[in-house]
Parts: C-alpha cells; structure tokens; sequence
C-alpha cells in the first residue's frame, strides 16, 4: 500500500498501486484536469507513471516551471507529427527544448517555405484540437531500431543504434505519429494550446559540418495565449531596440567583413564609450584598485606555463617572430600576475588589486559573431585581486556591494546571482575548497541575497559567482563574476612573505563588473532603445537656432555648456526649425534648447527634452545648472 506524500506534507494512502493522475483525482477534478505531469522523488514523469511504493509527490500544473518545459516537449513532437503528416517523405531527427521554445530537425527533398511553416502551424493546431491522447510505450533496443527503420526513419534509427545494447526504450505515440523520446510528456495534446512557428534554419547532422545539412524549424511554446502574446511583444520589443539598428541610427559603429568581429567605432560611439570607461575608472580609483596596462602579443612559453596554450589553442589568434611563437591574449590573467611579480610582497601588501581595460582577441566562430554583443576583439573591465585565504570573505562582500551600485548607475537594479562550486577535476585539496566555498557563500548570506546554487559548476581552480542583470525587457544577461585562484598564482611563481616569514602563494580573485565593453554598451543601447540618460548621452544638448540672428548668441550656449562639462553642439544650418527638431529627435538628443530672437533678448532658451517633451523656458543660467545636475546624479531620462 504505497503513502504518497504530496508538497504540504500531507500524506495520501492508496491499497493499490496508482498513477499519478489518479492522485491527482483523488485529491480534486480541478487539479487533475490542470495536471500535465508529475514529479516523484524530484523525477519528472508522465500521469500514467504507476507509483507502486511509498514516494513524494508533486502534481505539475501550467504555473510550475516544470510545466512549461513539458509543453514546450510536447510541442516538438506536435510539430514532428504536423510535418510528417503534411510531408511524408520528410524524415525526423531530434527535437528538444531550447530557451523559450523547441525545434525539430528534418530531412526533407526541398527548402521549406514561409507557405510551407504557415500550412504546419494550422496542421499542428487541427491536431492539438483534436485532444489525442499521447501514450508511452517500451521497446528494446534492438527492436526499436528494426521498428523506425521500417518507417523509413533512417536518422531515428542510427540514434538508437547509438544506444548500448540492452537498454529499454521509450516511445511516444499520438495519433499516428510515434516518436523515440525519455518523455514526459502532456497527456494529450488538447493541453497544447499556445505556440507559434517561428523561422527555419540549416543545421548539420549531429553537429557536424561533414554531415548532411538538414532542416530546423524553431518555435515557441507557453502555457496560455496571453503568455504567448506577451512573448511575441518582447521579440518586436527587441527587435526595434536591437543594438545593431539603433547604432547604425545614432552613428554609434560599424563592423565589416575585413576585420569579422572587430569594431569600428566612430565619435558618437566612441563618446559612449569613453563615458563608461571613465566612469569605470573613477570607480578603480575610489575603491583601491591600481590600474596597469599589459601588452597584448605575449610569447607561448608563458601561456604554456599558465595552462592555456593546452586548454585554450584553438580559441587564440598566434603568431611568429624570429622564429618564437606567439598569441594575442585571450585573457588578461597572466600578465597580472607579471606585474606582481615584480618585487617581493609582504602579507602587509595584501590585498593588493591591480585593474586593466584589457584589450583581448578570441577566433570565435564566424557564426555565432553578433554586432558588438559576440565579437572577437573585446576589452574587459578587468582586475586581479592577490589576497591571503582569510581575506577572500571579506573582499567579496566589498566586490558585491561594489557591483550593486555600479549596475544601479547604469540603471539595472534586479540582479540575479549563481554560486558555482568545485567540479569533479579541480586542483586544491578539498579542505581549501572547503573554504573558498564558504567564504562565497558567507559574503552572499551576510547580505541576505537570493542566490541559486550550480554544484559542479566552479572552475577547475576555484568556486565563483556570477552576476546577471535584468533589463527593461526581463532578458537576462551574464556580465559580473568573482572567481577564487589558487592555482595560476602558484603555477606562476607568485608568492609573499607570510606572518611567519615563511613564503607562501596569495590567492588570487578574478573580477569583472561590465564584462566586455562592448557587449555591455550593447546590452546599454538596447535597454534604454539608444534613449540614453544624460550622463551617458554620446551628445546630451544641442542648441537650435531659428535663423541666422540667432547664430552668435547660440554658439555662446554652447560654449557655456561645454565649459561646464557637458557635450554641446550647435546646428546653424539654414533649415527650417521644425526640421532641424525632428533630425535631433530622431537622433534620441536628450535635450534641445531653441533660441529665437526672444530668447536673445532675454538671455534664455526653450527646452524640448528627447520624448519631445516641451518643458518651457528657462534663464540659460537655470538650463545649465539644471542638466549639470541632472548628468551628476544619473537620473532616468525624462
């Protein structure tokens, strides 16, 4: 008589073996009619799953994550039987779930068409309408293979013929349409009722480019429609903001074919950019961090001591010189703890924490590069701090509490945080991980943060955190991270005199905020959809004049205004206002001050903001002390 105790604690006896939809009905119509799966002892399993002996369990319904993941499964498999019935020579491979959503790969005669994803959308909602029921079944191996090769799915069976011998398979089957899956999956496919094609891609067999290149079509799937809708509003959402349009449109940079994955930037841009940079600086400054510079081309012999020339070859651009190799750094790491070297530190010098604007070059494939978000030469906000064991808690906390406002400023305020800790290969004996482990998770709990735990998950010379910021479109995204060395400090000779006069090495903490600059000012450009806050506006005012009287008095605004540390600029070109306002706008200018012979004669402007806000006129003494302020105290964009 298995006991089912359920998530309140609550227990359930039952004289039989029962499945878990039965569970469900006994505990009430509504629920069993929600449930689309369920989880027993943390497993994922179908409702007919059969529970046979005392186990926990929970009903898995649209608001659990888990149900979303089953859905989106399930979906894939709609998408499988809606080609196949529409194209039945077409032939499938694998479909799994991806970040908000699924595909499937197929093999098929010709290209599919936007006609051709169209005509399976409305086959895959006639078939979720029809509510079929979706049942598992079990093969042996061998059995399996000899089952999808008389269906002609050739792909299906060189997957299982993959599988060692022996193994019990699982079959999904709705409808007329089976399909090799571990499942689970929703119990019929009426369940299925928001999701939407979304493009078709190329995609080589298995991953391989010397395979045959198949046909993946993507998609979406989520638990109800108002989701669904929400969804394709943030992807027209991000599209309009995508950093690569609204670059172009403000001349912020360019990329090229003659240099993949470099950027070109150009003085707006490079406006922005300086911006970041100079505040990040500032923030070296405050906070103790000494800033060095490091050369970019690097001989092999210390790469090959480091330990990256073996890990990290094919990711580094090499060359040669008088016959000695070379490479352009991937990281900065190496050549930190060179300059440390240099002299011998005492334990009183510690923590000594040295910072770069690294400038580094990775050979990422050509295709995954994107705009300044995926590039192969980045520079970092790096800095290395050398630290003894018993400060590693401490400097965390600091680094925490350093990254918050760092990402406040620049206008992220949800921050999501990771623990990763020691993987099965590390170096250090377990009782230092013991304590690297600790002080991580002692600087996160003494801040009273939310953090998720990655077991496994830490580099092989020590655990770390990582930090990943939300934008305005609830998109994630990893830029910060604090990571504990102990090994690279040690492989490379870095050493102080301890208390006891013994020589010991420091411990090393690799730090970044931004990440890459250019993906952050990427990730800047389209949460604030290039309508920058004052402070980091490439131009942030420029002064309009109505005609040519104007002209003098509005080169004077701007000079004042740039003598106050703004960026200003005059636009006297003989164009009719309205034009000239719409140009500027168009260009997301956070401010424009109009001068016309009133505001001459009174020494004053008119100010429209960049939302086209007309905010009246202002003494030019009141204007400049008002965005002086404005830029100072990093306010939103009005």
């Amino acid at each position: 008589m298995p006991v089912v105790t359920l998530p309140d604690g609550s227990k359930r006896e039952f004289d039989r073996a029962v499945t878990v939809r039965e569970v469900a009905e006994s505990i009430g119509a509504g629920l069993a009619r929600a449930a689309l799966a369920g989880k027993i002892d943390g497993r994922l399993v179908d409702l007919s799953c059969l529970i046979e002996s005392d186990a926990d369990l929970a009903i898995i319904t649209s608001r659990d994550p888990e149900g979303l993941e089953v859905t989106r499964h399930s979906t894939a498999h709609l998408l499988a039987q809606a080609v196949k019935s529409l194209f039945p020579n077409a032939q499938v491979t694998i479909g799994p779930v991806i970040e908000d959503g699924f595909y499937y790969d197929f093999s098929f005669e010709r290209p599919f068409t936007p006609e051709d994803l169209a005509a399976i959308e409305k086959k895959m909602e006639e078939l979720a309408a029809q509510a079929l029921e979706v049942k598992r079944s079990v093969l042996p191996r061998d059995e399996a293979v000899a089952y999808f090769r008389g269906l002609g799915e050739e792909y299906k069976a060189k997957i299982i013929e993959d599988i060692p011998q022996g193994e019990q398979l699982s079959l999904y089957t709705q409808g007329d349409f089976t399909d090799l899956c571990r499942g689970p999956h929703v119990p019929d496919t009426g369940k299925l009722k928001a999701f939407k094609l979304m493009k078709v891609a190329g995609a080589y067999w298995r991953g391989d480019s010397r395979n045959e290149m198949l046909q993946r079509i993507y998609g979406t799937a989520w638990t109800d429609k108002k989701d669904l809708k929400d969804y394709l509003h943030r992807l027209e959402e991000a599209e309009r903001r995508d950093h690569r349009k609204i670059g172009k449109t403000l001349d912020l940079f360019h990329v090229q074919e003659e240099a993949p994955g470099m950027v070109f930037w150009h003085p707006a841009g490079w406006a922005l950019w300086q911006t970041v940079e100079q505040y990040m600086r500032q923030v070296f400054r405050d906070n103790g961090y000494q800033e060095i510079r490091t050369p970019t081309i690097v001989g092999r012999a210390l790469w090959e001591k480091s330990g990256h020339w073996d890990k990290f070859q094919d990711e580094m651009f090499t060359t040669q010189a008088e016959e000695r190799d070379f490479a352009i750094k991937p990281m900065n790491c190496p050549c930190h703890i060179q300059v440390y070297n240099q002299g011998l530190k005492s334990y009183r010098d510690l923590p000594l924490r040295l910072a770069e604007f690294g400038s580094c070059h990775r050979n990422e494939l050509s295709g995954v590069l994107h705009g300044i978000m995926r590039v192969r030469g980045f520079t970092q906000d790096d800095a290395h701090i050398f630290c003894t064991e018993d400060q590693i808690q401490s400097e965390v906390s600091t680094f925490i509490d350093l990254l918050q406002k760092v990402y406040a400023d620049f206008g992220f305020n949800e921050i999501l945080l990771k623990l990763s800790t020691r993987p099965e290969k590390r170096v250090g004996s377990d009782e230092v991980w013991d304590k690297a482990e600790a002080a991580l998770q002692q600087a996160l709990d003494s801040k009273g943060l939310e953090w998720q735990l990655q077991p496994g998950e830490g580099a092989f010379y020590g655990p770390k955190i990582e930090f990943s910021l939300k934008d305005c479109l609830g998109r994630v995204w990893q830029c910060g991270t604090i990571q504990v060395d102990f090994s690279m400090p040690e492989r490379l000779g870095a050493v102080y005199v301890a208390e006891s006069g013994a020589k010991q090495a420091p411990v090393m903490l690799h730090r970044a905020i931004l990440g890459s600059m250019e993906r952050f000012i990427g990730i800047l450009v389209e949460h604030y959809a290039g309508y920058f806050p004052l402070w980091l506006a490439p131009t942030q005012v420029v002064v309009l004049n109505i005609t040519d009287r104007q002209a003098e008095y509005a080169e004077s605004v701007a000079k004042e205004l740039n003598a106050r540390g703004l960026r200003a600029k005059c636009d006297l070109r003989n164009e009719k206002i309205g034009f000239k306002i719409r140009e500027h706008s168009m260009k997301r200018v956070p401010y424009l001050l109009i001068v016309g012979d009133k505001e001459v004669e009174a020494s004053s402007v008119t100010v429209r903001t960049q939302k086209g806000v007309d905010l009246g006129n202002f003494t030019l003494q009141d204007i400049v002390q008002r965005l002086v302020d404005e830029a100072s105290t990093r306010a939103a964009p009005v």
